[in-house]
C-alpha cells in the first residue's frame, strides 16, 4: 500500500480485513516494535501509542508504545510474555523497515512473521502470525545513519494509516 495514495487507508483496510476474516481468534496481540529514540524506528511505538488511546475490544492487547517501547534490548523479555498466551491468539507484528528507494512510504502487510532488526544486522527472533511493516527509508551500507535521518512526517503518515486501519478492522470483525 502506497501511503502517498489518496486511497491508501481503503486499500490497507481491505487487505487487513481479508486476512483477519480467515479465522476467529481468542485474542489479538498488537506487537509494535521499535524505539522513540530514532525517527526511522519509531513506526511501531507510534502505532501502539495511537491505538492505546482509542477504544479497543477488551481482547485486544498492545505491546509497544512510545511510553513502553518494545526494542532490541527488551524484545526477548516481551516474547517470553507472549509465549504465555494461547495458540488461538493472533500476533500482529508491526515494525519499520528499510528497502529500495522506489518502495519508501509503502506499507506491507500479510501472513507470516518478521525478523525485527534485520535492516540493522541485529540477530533477533522471528515474531508474529501477521506482519505490518512500513518502508521508512532506503537500505544501504550506512543503515544506522539512514534510520536516524528519516523524515518524521513520512513515518507519522504511515502510523496514521496503520493505526486507523487496524482500529477500523477490529471494529468490523467479530473476534
Amino acid at each position: 500500500v502506497n501511503s502517498n495514495c489518496e486511497l491508501a487507508l481503503l486499500h490497507f483496510n481491505n487487505i487487513l480485513l481479508n486476512i483477519l476474516n480467515k479465522k476467529k481468534y481468542k485474542n489479538i496481540i498488537l506487537f509494535c516494535i521499535g524505539t522513540d529514540k530514532s525517527t526511522g524506528d519509531s513506526l511501531g511505538p507510534l502505532v501502539g501509542y495511537k491505538l492505546s488511546n482509542l477504544p479497543l475490544p477488551q481482547n485486544v492487547l498492545i505491546f509497544g508504545t512510545l511510553e513502553n517501547p518494545v526494542h532490541a534490548k527488551n524484545i526477548k523479555e516481551y516474547i517470553k510474555i507472549l509465549n504465555k498466551y494461547n495458540k488461538n491468539d493472533l500476533i500482529i507484528a508491526i515494525d519499520a523497515s528499510l528497502g529500495n528507494e522506489e518502495d519508501i512510504n509503502y506499507i506491507n502487510l500479510g501472513e507470516g512473521s518478521i525478523k525485527p532488526g534485520a535492516g540493522l544486522k541485529k540477530s533477533l527472533p522471528y515474531i508474529g502470525d501477521l506482519y505490518i511493516t512500513g518502508i521508512v527509508n532506503k537500505s544501504n551500507r550506512l543503515d544506522f545513519s539512514v534510520i536516524q535521518n528519516t523524515r518524521l512526517f513520512n513515518v507519522m503518515k504511515m502510523a496514521d494509516i496503520i493505526s486507523i486501519g487496524i482500529w477500523n478492522c477490529l471494529n468490523l470483525i467479530s473476534i
